[in-house]
């Protein structure tokens, strides 16, 4: 039985470690590892989302949905303790812990862990073995909550700088944003557009790196509740699909750029949940939609081609991305954008301040369902 437990301490411990360092030192996805950290959030956010679901006020319910992403990285934090004082008093009780002050129970190796792991307060055991344990528990205490303090920084400014363009995004594409207010607002001017699809390009590329360095980030709300950073990345590339297709020259080799790292970002993030795809997704287009985009398109005749632009060619664009689009739309409880804005869309700069706790629409409003599991 000693021997048992001594290996199940040896491998706990090492699997905490090593998800710890996957999840907070190593910046790239890490595969094909036993990940806690994915089967934790995979998991805790199946009945989080569900309560979510049942949630009749669109500004609650995504007030309740929000708390989430940081309360799941301080439960994530705590589990990893949690295993990593269990792994060693499973080992101190192999050994045969003596504690000079109390009786040398498993209980008491457990506390003696804990203390050990927070406060390297060894419990002055009589076991040299015990000793080198208890010793080596608390100086990795104190490097794993140097890591976690650190830690909590570098994620939330990763946070942050997700946050601008989606912020920026409000006066240009309204909120939530569609493909037509944006197309609508952007520059004239082919040097102007060509600017504004980099930054777009750049941004999306933030997203997808910090989104694999930092999975949990996903889970991570904007702060207005009508705004997601998947809303926000679905509309760069729907408008750059358009773009792509109905211009020449630079500016079409940007688009083209923009809507494959945009692309990517939505395919990537979608392989991280390891959802799959929706056979039968959804339809996001209608014939009506299109009509509207290509009007806004054929207002600006010294930028864009109307001629270039088809219905089938759109069509095939948008089956390269929606498809996982959709999966992760499902997954976080993020609507997807719409083709061409409603009534409900506006722009937050316009509202003040106290008017925008009246929000017309949430991005969780979709996957509202009543008490009988009806989409509402």
């Amino acid at each position: 039985m000693p021997v048992l437990a001594a290996i199940l301490g040896c491998s706990l411990v090492a699997l905490v470690l090593v998800d710890a360092f996957n999840t907070i030192m190593l910046a790239r996805r890490a595969e094909h590892m036993f990940r806690i950290a994915r089967i934790f959030y995979l998991v805790t956010w199946s009945p989080f989302a569900a309560i979510g679901r049942r949630m009749k006020s669109g500004r609650w319910r995504e007030a309740f949905l929000s708390v989430y992403g940081p309360l799941s990285l301080l439960a994530l934090f705590g589990f990893w303790a949690c295993g990593l004082i269990t792994g060693f008093g499973l080992l101190q009780w192999a050994l045969g812990m003596e504690p000079s002050a109390s009786r040398g129970t498993f209980a008491n190796d457990l506390y003696l862990s804990a203390a050990a792991l927070f406060t390297m307060t060894t419990g002055d055991p009589k076991n040299p073995a015990s000793r080198v344990i208890a010793v080596a528990e608390g100086g990795l205490g104190t490097g794993f909550l140097g890591l976690v303090v650190g830690y909590l920084p570098v994620l939330y400014q990763s946070f942050s700088k997700r946050e601008l363009q989606i912020s920026l995004m409000d006066a240009r594409a309204g909120s939530p944003p569609s493909a037509s207010e944006l197309l609508r607002s952007s520059p004239v001017r082919a040097e102007n557009l060509e600017r504004q699809l980099e930054q777009w390009e750049m941004w999306a590329a933030q997203v997808l790196e910090n989104h694999l360095s930092f999975p949990m980030l996903a889970y991570f709300r904007s702060q207005h509740p009508n705004q997601s950073w998947l809303t926000t990345l679905i509309c760069i590339a729907d408008s750059a699909a358009v773009i792509r297709l109905c211009s020449r020259g630079d500016v079409r080799q940007q688009a083209e750029l923009t809507f494959a790292m945009a692309r990517h970002a939505i395919s990537d993030i979608a392989a991280v949940f390891g959802a799959e795809e929706k056979a039968n997704a959804g339809e996001r287009m209608s014939e009506g939609d299109f009509s509207e985009i290509l009007g806004i398109i054929s207002s600006q005749p010294g930028l864009y081609e109307p001629s270039l632009l088809s219905w089938p060619e759109l069509q095939r664009c948008r089956t390269l991305y929606e498809p996982e689009a959709f999966t992760l739309s499902e997954h976080l409880l993020m609507s997807l954008p719409l083709w061409v804005a409603d009534q409900a869309s506006q722009e937050d700069w316009r509202a003040r301040g106290p008017n925008r706790e009246d929000v017309p629409f949430t991005v969780s409003d979709p996957f509202h369902r009543s008490p009988g599991g009806t989409q509402k």
